[in-house]
């Protein structure tokens, strides 16, 4: 089968988030995220959903634990409606030190604390378009009271696609359990996702009696491409500062162990204590590049990537290289072929 293929709108400006949208529509994308990294996700999605008309908008990801449940499923159900159902709610944790440090909020084990939140969402929605008695109660939040003056009502699309975000197995292993999908880290290796989070996932699935066909990988690693190899190159000195800064972190290093990196991982996290960010790129092998990353020029980037991801991953990020007419066509036909279905090789 082939791929649906999104992008994303990384740190927009809100005023240009209305031309933004409507480029990436036309060029021929199935959908735009917006991560919550030095913007809030949710505003730049009104702006989309009021200039588009087809393609799925997402946050990827909001973090989930700075906001009450309740308020994630106002925001959500506003969008849903406005878009006429074309949102989907891209949720993470973060890590421990951004929850308590950047977000003022405090930190327990994520997994069982993300599963009560998605649940507790598909509480409120519920309550929203049936007028279910709102009776959860849960070890970490609570829904048993709503009245008609704080009740929006139902919509004509109340079926809002949650996905959750995971590197590690205890989130990845709740996405299967109560969750429509999954979005893989860019710092995430095929090897990793087969061996660990893949099977997580099935634990989930069979936890809840879940199909694997109802739920939805998205994501899987990151890109560096372009028409020539010196943009290649230019591209994958960016897939190193980001592989370097991701792999400092102590929560993502279960990556880096699976390959046998744990020393690296520990040498960036003590060269990011000390502020070396402009050095750690240099600890980032070929090898290591290869594994995080699928290194091609256009020529021959759809099969590289339908070799990595074919069979597991459902959706791709495939960032927008288009700069000129020529590299919009170029942006189209390769959009075109990754959803497109393989042709089969002759025997």
């Amino acid at each position: 089968m082939g791929f649906k293929v999104e992008t994303g709108l990384y740190a927009p400006k809100l005023e240009v988030v209305a031309a933004e949208a409507k480029r990436i529509e036309a060029i021929g994308y199935n959908g735009m995220h917006t991560a919550e990294t030095a913007n809030d996700p949710f505003l730049p999605l009104t702006l989309a959903a009021e200039h588009t008309e087809r393609i799925e908008l997402s946050t990827s990801v909001a973090i989930a634990f700075p906001r009450s449940p309740m308020v994630t499923a106002m925001m959500s159900w506003d969008l849903q409606r406005y878009s006429k159902g074309r949102f989907l709610l891209g949720l993470g944790t973060q890590v421990k030190g951004h929850n308590e440090r950047r977000f003022s909020v405090p930190w327990s084990p994520p997994a069982p604390r993300i599963k009560e939140y998605i649940e507790v969402l598909h509480a409120i929605w519920d309550t929203f378009q049936n007028g279910t008695k709102p009776e959860y109660v849960g070890e970490h939040y609570n829904f048993t009271l709503m009245n008609p003056t704080f009740n929006p009502g139902p919509i004509e699309h109340p079926k809002i696609p949650v996905h959750l975000a995971a590197v590690n197995e205890g989130n990845a292993r709740v996405a299967g359990e109560v969750a429509d999908g999954i979005k893989l880290h860019g710092f995430n290796t095929m090897g990793y996702t087969k061996a660990v989070l893949i099977p997580a996932v099935e634990k989930g699935l069979e936890k809840a009696g879940r199909n694997r066909a109802d739920f939805k990988v998205w994501g899987g690693g990151f890109l560096a491409t372009g028409k020539d190899w010196a943009t290649v190159e230019r591209n994958v000195e960016q897939v190193k500062q980001m592989v370097s800064f991701y792999g400092s972190t102590r929560t993502y290093q279960n990556v880096l162990e699976h390959h046998g990196w744990q020393d690296i991982g520990q040498q960036l996290h003590e060269m990011s204590v000390q502020g070396k960010w402009k050095e750690m790129p240099k600890l980032i092998t070929q090898e290591m590049v290869e594994e995080f990353a699928v290194v091609a020029t256009f020529d021959n980037v759809v099969e590289k990537m339908r070799e990595r991801y074919q069979g597991i991953v459902d959706c791709i990020d495939f960032s927008d290289y288009s700069k000129t007419v020529d590299d919009v066509d170029m942006m189209r036909h390769l959009i075109r072929e990754l959803q497109t279905d393989p042709v089969p090789a002759t025997a």
